[in-house]
Order: structure tokens, then C-alpha cells, then sequence
């Protein structure tokens, strides 16, 4: 008995409670331990995945509303952009030099775009495209300002041709100074909408737009 005793001490209530005390600890670290790993993860998601952006006027009207909150796909993970997707990009238009804009790639490099302006119909490589996210039919060329481009145009290597979807309240590529977009100048690809915007009439938000755009 007394050998037992030796091996196996009876618990009192001093050791339960520095063993409670020292699971509790323990649980402590593993939660603080838990919460760092999730917030640097967030934090990495958040900074070289995911961003959110904020849409600053009408060019993408209807698909995208001002002050739209928009979740981004950073270009290091999306890829090369492709016709039909919505980026964000930087332009060299000095106008433009503080925030970047959103468009809508129309071509990419080796395709050649041609606009008639008195139809209001895009052609990229001889095809017309069927443009059902757009406002209103392309008649803005920017040679009413002396800024346009003449078409048709190919798309030089590495570089996009991008519109607003709103085509006569966007300045985009048909816009001399920011013409053809350098692909190192996207920033990434909108991947959908997390906050919509309030409408400019009555001032509510249509929160059925939220999720993806196309």
C-alpha cells in the first residue's frame, strides 16, 4: 500500500487546481496561437489575393454602379486578361494619375478593333460583338475633342483595348491618352460585388446585385 501510495499520489485539492489552472493556460496559448495563424492569413489573402475596391463614377454603368464595393482578384493570380473580363489598371492619362479606373477588356494583343461610330457597333478582328451589358450603343469616338484614335487598330504585344460599359460616359482606350493599356498596368480582375452601391434616385441599395458580374 504504502509502495502504491509512493507511485500514485492521492489527488488533493491544491494539485486539481494547478492542473486545471495549467489546462486553462495551455487552451489559452492554442487559442492566441490560432487566432495569429488565422490573422496573418486573412492579412496575406487580403494584400496579395483578394482586395477590395471601390468603384468612383458611372463609365461601367449598368453592370457596375458608383461607390460599388468590389472584390478584386490580384493579377499575379488571375493570369493574362481576356476579352469579356472587368479589370482595374492604372492608366498614364494625367487625369487619371490618382486612382485607378475599371473597364471592360474588349481585345488583347494581335486583335485588330474597329468602331462605327454612326452604328455604334464594336468589331474586333472583322466580327461584330454582341454587347448586351452595355448602356447605350459606342457613338463617343473622341474626335469631337481632337483626343480619338483612328481604326482600325491591333493591339500591340503585351497591351489591352478596354471600354466602359457605359460607352458615351467613358473615357477608355478610344481615348488617346490612355489608348492601349499595358498588361503590367492591371491590377487584377473584378471577381464580383460585395457591397453594392446606393442609387443615385432613392438613395437604397439593390442588395440582389451582390455576387459575380460578367
Amino acid at each position: 500500500m504504502n509502495e502504491e501510495a509512493r507511485q500514485h499520489p492521492a489527488e488533493t485539492p491544491e494539485n486539481s487546481k494547478k492542473k486545471d489552472e495549467k489546462n486553462s493556460g495551455f487552451e489559452l496559448y492554442q487559442l492566441l496561437r490560432d487566432m495569429v495563424y488565422t490573422l496573418v492569413a486573412v492579412t496575406i489573402v487580403f494584400v496579395f489575393v483578394i482586395r477590395m475596391v471601390s468603384v468612383d463614377g458611372s463609365s461601367m454603368y449598368p453592370t457596375l454602379h458608383h461607390t460599388d464595393y468590389l472584390a478584386l482578384l490580384s493579377s499575379t493570380i488571375c493570369g493574362d486578361p481576356e476579352p469579356g473580363d472587368i479589370v482595374v489598371m492604372t492608366v498614364p492619362a494625367e487625369e487619371f494619375q490618382d486612382e485607378p479606373i475599371v473597364k471592360r477588356v474588349i481585345a488583347t494583343e494581335g486583335q485588330t478593333v474597329d468602331i462605327d461610330f454612326n452604328a455604334g457597333v464594336v468589331y474586333v478582328d472583322g466580327v461584330a460583338l454582341d454587347e448586351p451589358y452595355t448602356y447605350e450603343p459606342t457613338y463617343v469616338s473622341f474626335h469631337e475633342i481632337g483626343e480619338g484614335l483612328d481604326y482600325p487598330v491591333t493591339v500591340p504585344e503585351g497591351h489591352i483595348f478596354v471600354l466602359g460599359d457605359n460607352r458615351n460616359g467613358s473615357s477608355d482606350s478610344r481615348y488617346a491618352p490612355i489608348g492601349m493599356v499595358d498588361e503590367r498596368d492591371v491590377l487584377g480582375k473584378v471577381l464580383g460585388i460585395l457591397l453594392p452601391g446606393a442609387d443615385e434616385d432613392t438613395g437604397k441599395r439593390d442588395w440582389s446585385r451582390i455576387g459575380g458580374v460578367s
